[in-house]
């Protein structure tokens, strides 16, 4: 699909940051946490039959080997629960017993470990002239961390959004939660015009990292190009604060192209996952 990569730095991804783990808790979730010197969270469910499968999402394999992480989930009881790991990076677990049930998918990163004009001038010719037009319409950009109140006008619009273009995200009480356990990691960019709010976006911040979470725009922002002016903004911010990679999401070429086009002519780079592969640990653990 694409053959570009970022340059390597370390990725903390968010759903294996401490915050998100917390954020499960105050949920009323029960991760368990590997321990190690990469603690590594797992979600897992008991299903009404009685079985239990678990989940490990955007693991970093090159800290964690496959065979490490089969025994440290036998350590804590779960060697013969089927677990799902969905790696940060491509890798090949095959070898080690693991079935690969789901082709890796893409996201769009922006590596802003270097000065803007090198950012700028990665942006795509029309993305960038969309970014001169909204400078120049009269945007106010302002930037704080998110309230968290599940009736936030964002939350409301996010899930009109979601009732309309029929498609799942986190619940709103688990981002409501992020927000609890830690308020100084997210920052709500708004953009406003003649004192009416036009265009918002949600960034969560994780370790030197941070994801774009969720965001909503009117027909008067999409006029005068609102998220462009935001996400660049974002991004100056971030940087300016040491943070090294924007996560813009997973790349849907088939159900969302025009957000595709949005993302990558922003300057961000495809980056390939490690696909979806099925693991039972005692069986992985003795084929490794």
């Amino acid at each position: 699909m694409f053959d570009a990569s970022i340059s390597a730095n370390p990725i903390t991804s968010l759903q294996q940051h401490p915050d998100f783990c917390g954020a499960l808790r105050l949920c009323g979730q029960k991760p368990v946490v590997l321990d190690g010197q990469t603690p590594v969270t797992v979600l897992s469910r008991w299903f009404a039959w009685g079985g239990r499968a678990a989940l490990i999402s955007r693991v970093d394999l090159r800290a964690n080997s496959i065979g490490d992480l089969s025994r440290r989930l036998c350590a804590v009881g779960m060697g013969h629960v089927p677990t799902l790991i969905t790696p940060e990076h491509k890798v090949e677990l095959g070898t080690g017993g693991a079935l690969c049930v789901m082709t890796p998918a893409w996201v769009a990163e922006i590596n802003l470990s270097g000065p803007d004009h090198t950012r700028l001038a990665l942006q795509h010719s029309k993305w960038r002239n969309q970014l001169r037009r909204a400078q120049s319409s009269m945007i106010t950009i302002q930037n704080a961390p998110i309230e968290a109140a599940p009736d936030h006008p964002l939350f409301r619009a996010e899930l009109a959004q979601r009732k309309a273009r029929n498609y799942r995200h986190w619940p709103i009480p688990l981002t409501v939660a992020y927000a609890q356990i830690a308020p100084n990691r997210t920052r709500l960019f708004t953009a406003h015009r003649r004192g009416r709010i036009i265009a918002q976006m949600l960034f969560l911040l994780h370790g030197s990292n941070s994801t774009y979470h969720i965001g909503h725009i009117t027909n008067e922002g999409r006029q005068v190009c609102a998220h462009n002016l935001l996400l660049w903004s974002a991004s100056n911010w971030l940087a300016e604060r040491g943070i090294l990679r924007l996560d813009l999401g997973l790349l849907d070429s088939v159900n969302a192209p025009g957000l595709v086009r949005f993302k990558l002519r922003s300057g961000a780079i495809p980056r390939e996952l490690g696909g979806t592969w099925l693991v039972l640990p005692a069986l992985t653990r003795r084929l490794a």
